[in-house]
């Protein structure tokens, strides 16, 4: 097999092979671990708020008026 110019021999295509599965394997961990992350901070927010109105607790207004482009 050629790439770039350079003959590779099997041992360098099972390296190449091994470290393309290991880059696929890190991604697929990395958005497993966004996703975890992302559903964690919703489940906390959603037990907060659940928390908040068992007791009774109002929601606090904002005491700063909102200013510029992104509110």
């Amino acid at each position: 097999m050629t790439v770039f110019g350079t003959t590779l021999d099997p041992a360098q295509i099972t390296g190449l092979v091994g470290l393309l599965a290991t880059l696929a394997l890190w991604l697929v961990i990395l958005g497993r671990q966004r996703g975890y992350a992302r559903w964690f901070k919703q489940w906390e927010a959603d037990r907060k708020a659940r928390l908040d109105a068992e007791r009774g607790v109002a929601q606090p207004e904002p005491t700063r008026k909102k200013t510029g482009p992104w509110g």
